[in-house]
């Protein structure tokens, strides 16, 4: 198993993205090509300490991978996004 941090490479800030934590509760993540939803999933529970409802993937025209992270209903996405500097 790889290490956590490895995993997720960084958070992105782009206007879209800080569109879908207001309205979908949904973290958008840059991370390891290799990594599978679950691995994403287990990251993002582990180093946020939060619950994570359902993660979607795709690979850029860039070639990197970001991932959609729905968290549950209990856990707010902006309270995240607040204590890594985002919102």
């Amino acid at each position: 198993m790889r290490r956590k941090a490895s995993i997720i490479k960084r958070v992105v800030a782009t206007e879209k993205a800080i569109n879908y934590i207001e309205k979908y509760n949904t973290l958008t993540l840059l991370v390891d090509l290799k990594a599978s939803k679950h691995d994403i999933k287990r990251a993002v529970e582990d180093l946020f300490d939060v619950k994570v409802a359902e993660v979607r993937t795709l690979i850029t025209p860039k070639g990197d991978k970001k991932a959609y992270v729905k968290l549950r209903p209990e856990f707010k996405a902006s309270e995240i996004a607040t204590r890594l500097g985002i919102l």
